[in-house]
């Protein structure tokens, strides 16, 4: 249910509760308000972290949302928001404060709840940072079998940008592994569907990409 339905379902709850003596209708009523803020603190952090994502600088509000998020989602028994809210705290641990660490648990459970109710986009974006955190570690092996998981989820459920940027985090293994033809070909598929996709953004990153091709020549 949107947050305008669960709003007006609270507003119609409240009479029940002050009208028509129904003493189930306030529990009732505080659980969809809780749906509303869970949602509202996942939204409210993702665009916190796009804007770091501009201008590299932390706001630690974006933590306290997201992890607000987490506990709002188990209350009310919600799995895959539950799942999508781990994902960002780890991101936030690893992306924002470049700590593999403390985002591991975060990333490995959104990656088990997201697995288990079938939340295939959640998964995706779990695999790929629990790939980044193998590379990190030095297991290139495992990092870009968690990748190609990604890339693989995102082809499935036509998530072209996703896709696009997948392949990029794929040719950056494939260069630093000396196969630079499959890197090369890996960004050049990411640039075609980032055209078809209208996804921008994604260009600046794969021309750093190129260059940094040019660079290992």
């Amino acid at each position: 249910m949107r947050a305008e339905g669960r709003l007006e379902l609270a507003a119609v709850l409240y009479e029940r509760s002050v009208f028509g003596g129904d003493e189930g209708a306030v529990a009732t009523a505080l659980t969809e308000l809780d749906h509303v803020e869970a949602d509202l603190a996942l939204a409210r952090g993702r665009i916190l972290h796009a804007r770091f994502l501009e201008d590299r600088k932390e706001d630690a509000s974006e933590l306290v949302l997201f992890e607000r998020a987490v506990q709002l989602y188990q209350q009310v028994g919600d799995v895959r928001g539950e799942a999508e809210a781990h994902f960002w705290v780890g991101a936030f641990h690893q992306v924002v404060r470049g700590d593999t660490a403390a985002a591991l648990p975060s990333l490995q459970r959104s990656y088990a709840l997201a697995t288990e109710v079938g939340d295939r986009l959640t998964q995706s974006y779990a695999a790929r940072h629990l790939g980044f955190a193998d590379l990190a570690a030095g297991d290139n092996a495992r990092g870009r079998k968690r990748l190609e998981e990604s890339v693989l989820l995102r082809r499935e459920l036509g998530f072209q940008p996703g896709v696009a940027a997948g392949l990029l985090a794929l040719a950056e293994v494939a260069a630093e592994e000396g196969r630079r033809d499959d890197a090369l070909a890996m960004i050049d598929e990411a640039a075609a569907i980032a055209t078809a996709s209208g996804a921008n953004g994604i260009h600046r990153w794969i021309d750093e990409a190129r260059a940094g091709l040019a660079t290992n020549d």
